[in-house]
């Protein structure tokens, strides 16, 4: 008896061991975050605010806010996508900012209307045409495409 007692605690032990080591060996691996002075910003957050201050002197009314700007090419980007249960959640928030429908359904006619050049491969052309489209949605600054069409061969 005493053996069985001693055996279901060694075994209870190293069950415990087992199970807690993954925990204690991804705690020492963790690194610590990444800290930045206060005010700094890196790059990336720099052309954000760019990209939102452009808007905000492009586009007239809500859609020129933030939270619009931020809201409203998602849900371009992903009605492009056809994703459009996803859309259709960001849409419930964009509508409750108060940020205006008229500038969503011209932003993705524009996409639509212009929108033969974006590779979809490439994140980048969608962004940049989405950006576009939403700073002016009647007639866009087009960004280049990245690759050139092929030429259309004949068959004979």
């Amino acid at each position: 008896m005493v053996q069985y007692l001693f055996s279901l605690v060694t075994g209870l032990s190293i069950a415990f061991w087992l199970l807690s080591t993954p925990f204690a060996l991804a705690e020492t691996d963790a690194k610590p975050p990444e800290q930045r002075p206060a005010g700094q910003d890196t790059g990336k957050d720099a052309q954000k605010v760019d990209e939102y201050a452009e808007a905000q002197r492009a586009v007239s009314g809500a859609a020129g806010n933030p939270e619009c700007v931020w809201l409203g090419r998602r849900v371009v980007t992903l009605l492009w996508r056809d994703d459009l249960d996803t859309a259709f959640r960001h849409l419930d928030l964009y509508d409750r900012f108060g940020c205006p429908g008229g500038h969503i359904q011209a932003s993705f006619r524009c996409i639509i209307l212009h929108g033969s050049n974006i590779d979809p491969k490439a994140a980048d052309s969608l962004n940049a045409r989405v950006h576009a489209c939403w700073i002016n949605p009647q007639s866009p600054a087009m960004p280049a495409p990245t690759a050139a069409a092929p030429s259309p061969t004949t068959t004979k």
